[in-house]
């Protein structure tokens, strides 16, 4: 008799946890030729809210940790994916990309994420400025983050797209609640054992797997979200999540980029996630010499 073969069945990540859905529902994830692959989470909005409301608890504790810190997080998460590359790659062409396409994908995630822990303790500096006002004042621009991002996963590139789009929010200091790719959520799932394993504090990002017409418009309405980013959604998809954004006036960020291309990473990327604040500080005169306090 034929053996029967049991699928892994791949959780969510929610708050540093591994969870089950809310809902208790899944789908099958299936190859090119209709066999299945593994079980995924069919996401609810509580689940949406329950991942957020750990997005928010962790912001401070990720912001307030420095940005050199930071840097040196997300260089331990691109070890352990060089690590774990064989996995990765497996697992992409399982889901129907060729060798030669997963290896590269691969690759370029892992270096993307070395690019991103680089610019960790630098942005700032750049971003930030001394203004020149015509009072006894320094004035001083500098970069805050925005907070908790939604962000919806490239459907197309599963990996690296996913990858392009995290890395510079979680290097700003944000949180993310991510929605991944629904037909091919593997490697964002196996992402989160990486996020895991390394020194990522639990809450920073969080990944949702399952519909997007359940999950997508209630993270973009999301009171507590303070951000929300697609790639190459399209705009049947993207206009009402607009509409839905509006409700506490978020930024909404449409990227349609080759995340293959040199030019789909860079400064202006962490740049999108910032608030920029400004602090004036009163200069004292003191018989002709100049002092603060």
């Amino acid at each position: 008799m034929k053996r029967i073969e049991i699928l892994k069945t791949y959780k969510i990540y929610i708050g540093g946890q591994f969870p089950r859905t809310e809902s208790g529902r899944y789908y099958t994830v299936k190859n090119s030729e209709g066999k299945g692959l593994a079980n995924i989470c069919l996401c609810s909005r509580k689940d949406v809210r329950n991942a957020v409301v750990a997005a928010r608890k962790a912001q401070g504790v990720w912001a307030e940790k420095s940005a050199f810190n930071r840097g040196q997080i997300l260089y331990r998460i691109a070890e352990i994916l060089e690590g774990r590359k064989v996995q990765f790659v497996e697992e992409l062409i399982l889901q129907g990309q060729s060798k030669k396409i997963a290896q590269s994908e691969v690759d370029l995630s892992i270096e993307r994420l070395v690019y991103y822990a680089g610019w960790c303790d630098k942005y700032n500096q750049i971003l930030s400025t001394v203004n020149p006002v015509s009072s006894s004042h320094f004035n001083f621009s500098n970069c805050e983050p925005m907070g908790v991002v939604g962000l919806i996963a490239d459907q197309k590139s599963p990996f690296l797209g996913l990858i392009s789009a995290l890395a510079p929010v979680i290097a700003g200091g944000n949180t993310a609640v991510v929605l991944a790719s629904v037909d091919y959520p593997l490697c964002a799932v196996t992402f989160t054992e990486v996020i895991h394993a390394s020194d990522v504090p639990g809450g920073v990002v969080n990944v949702l797997t399952g519909s997007l017409t359940e999950t997508a418009s209630a993270l973009a309405s999301h009171m507590d979200v303070n951000a929300f980013v697609t790639s190459n959604l399209g705009k049947e998809l993207n206009i009402p999540l607009q509409l839905s954004a509006v409700t506490n006036l978020k930024r909404f960020y449409e990227y349609s980029e080759d995340w293959n291309n040199s030019t789909a990473q860079g400064l202006h990327f962490i740049n999108d996630f910032q608030e920029i604040k400004t602090t004036w500080h009163p200069i004292e005169q003191i018989g002709g010499a100049t002092s603060s306090y």
